[in-house]
């Protein structure tokens, strides 16, 4: 008896906290550049709590893969690097698409503040050194569901 209440306990534990944990979500996102259309699976990060956590303590992240931060409405924001262990690229995306501005290749762990350097509505996280070498420069058109020039 003593062990059936205890698997009926881990089996209502686990399910309570299924509710709770929300799987992460991947879409397919293209980059339009002067090199041509480069396709990303994406995480899709829409609310504080996935925002605050980001690819905090994260050992990797395959190329071609990132993680998309939707703030819903365009506004200044500010990254940092704290408990991330992989170097990455920032590109921050305006409401209509355009690439506002990249931080190429940030300092794992550092607490130095990452501006976005004027309104956005979203932030792509890329492994460092992918905007270089697929030639992914500011000006350049995110398509994806959320973007107005989409």
């Amino acid at each position: 008896m003593r062990a059936f209440l205890s698997i009926t306990f881990v089996v209502a534990a686990l399910a309570i906290t299924a509710v709770h944990v929300r799987a992460a979500e991947m879409q397919t996102l293209e980059i339009a550049s002067k090199t041509g259309v480069h396709t990303f699976a994406v995480e899709i990060v829409d609310n504080d709590a996935a925002r605050e956590r980001g690819l905090m303590f994260r050992k990797s992240l395959p190329e071609g893969q990132g993680m998309l931060f939707d703030f819903k409405t365009e506004q200044p924001v500010n990254f940092w690097m704290k408990n991330t262990y992989i170097p990455l690229d920032m590109l921050f995306i305006r409401q209509d698409g355009s690439i506002l501005r990249i931080a190429e290749n940030t300092t794992p762990l550092s607490t130095r503040i990452i501006s976005s350097g004027g309104p956005v509505r979203a932030v792509l996280e890329l492994i460092g050194g992918t905007a270089r070498k697929l030639g992914i420069a500011p000006g350049d058109r995110v398509a994806y569901r959320i973007f107005s020039g989409h």
